[in-house]
């Protein structure tokens, strides 16, 4: 009996969009889920009908400030946040070949942090200008990390150990600022460090979602660029993979969805580090991981500031709650690198 390879080979490659396929709309009904979920809970639980009718622009006493100016920016705050979390984290790790290779690891979120608190403690302002000083300061950074890491000849290891020392000093920045601050100001800042989706104005939202919606599609579009990345430098300079020009196109759409994320919420902990190995788990080796490691971020986000608002007696920072979540697997992953010499 004969095996016919190029049937064996299509029914694997259909049996692999088949599953991609699948995952990504579980994925996204979970998502949408999620999102009514928050329109409807609060303090006051609206049905289904009210929550339609206040989207549709009639006014409700009650309802329409609830869910108009207080639910729906926080629901799409945390769904565009978790989206760009999601998707940044995935391009770098998928990217540098190391599950450490997060913004959150390699100092990106770091800068944006440092560069806020400076702006609330130091010079008294707040809202629109943190949030500017926050993006400069990312993209700053990452452009700093990138270009130490480039001496010689680019290598990823060398620029998640450029990141986590960056990531460092940046933290003793914020740590001296706090210290040296008054007690009255520090809450502030406390606030904003800690992620949270609290008093996102619906304002913001647009913006964020141009972002989100522009660089997540470069980044879909050289999706294909990345797998071939993430096979080595090597091999993608023989498949004629213009390397240098698709990393630098790949690091800055991946810093923009996290600068522009950063500044609207704060650094939300661990989304960017856990989404992309939950989505890769789902979907599978070799399987493209953009759209599904966009929607866990978003389903990490949402939920987390679910259970941080109703789980517990006292409410806490999305970002509490998705620290909560991403330490154990930190410690994890630590230690099975540490077991395999280093290999995830």
């Amino acid at each position: 009996m004969t095996i016919n390879n190029s049937d064996t080979i299509t029914a694997g490659y259909r049996q692999r969009k088949l599953r991609w396929v699948s995952v990504t709309v579980i994925l996204g009904i979970l998502t949408f889920t999620l999102c009514v979920t928050a329109l409807l809970l609060g303090n006051t639980i609206y049905s289904p009908e009210i929550v339609l009718k206040v989207l549709l622009g009639e006014q409700i006493q009650g309802a329409t400030f609830a869910v108009g100016t207080l639910r729906l920016p926080r629901m799409l705050s945390g769904l565009l946040v978790g989206m760009a979390f999601g998707i940044a984290g995935s391009t770098f790790q998928t990217m540098l070949r190391n599950p450490l290779a997060s913004p959150d690891i390699i100092g990106i979120s770091s800068g944006s942090s440092a560069a806020a608190v400076f702006c609330i403690l130091v010079l008294k302002l707040s809202g629109t200008f943190v949030s500017i000083a926050a993006v400069i300061a990312g993209i700053t950074v990452a452009a700093l990390i990138y270009a130490l890491s480039r001496g010689g000849s680019f290598s990823g290891g060398k620029l998640i150990l450029i990141g986590i020392g960056v990531q460092a000093m940046l933290n003793a920045v914020i740590s001296y600022l706090l210290l040296r601050a008054s007690q009255y100001d520090v809450p502030g800042a406390l606030i904003w460090l800690s992620g949270s989706l609290n008093g996102v104005r619906l304002s913001r939202i647009p913006l964020l979602f141009i972002v989100v919606a522009a660089f997540g599609l470069v980044i879909f579009l050289l999706g294909r660029h990345l797998k071939i990345l993430e096979l080595g430098e090597q091999s993608a300079v023989t498949l004629g993979v213009r390397t240098d020009l698709t990393r630098l196109l790949l690091i800055l759409s991946a810093v923009f969805l996290i600068a522009f994320a950063t500044a609207v919420t704060g650094p939300v902990s661990f989304v960017a580090f856990l989404a992309g190995p939950i989505a890769a788990r789902l979907v599978g080796i070799g399987a493209p991981n953009e759209l599904p490691s966009g929607l866990i971020g978003s389903i990490l986000v949402l939920g987390a500031d679910l259970i941080g608002q109703f789980a517990f007696d006292t409410r806490f920072p999305v970002g509490i709650i998705t620290g909560i979540l991403g330490a154990p697997y930190l410690l994890y992953l630590l230690i099975r690198m540490n077991r395999t010499g280093g290999s995830a």
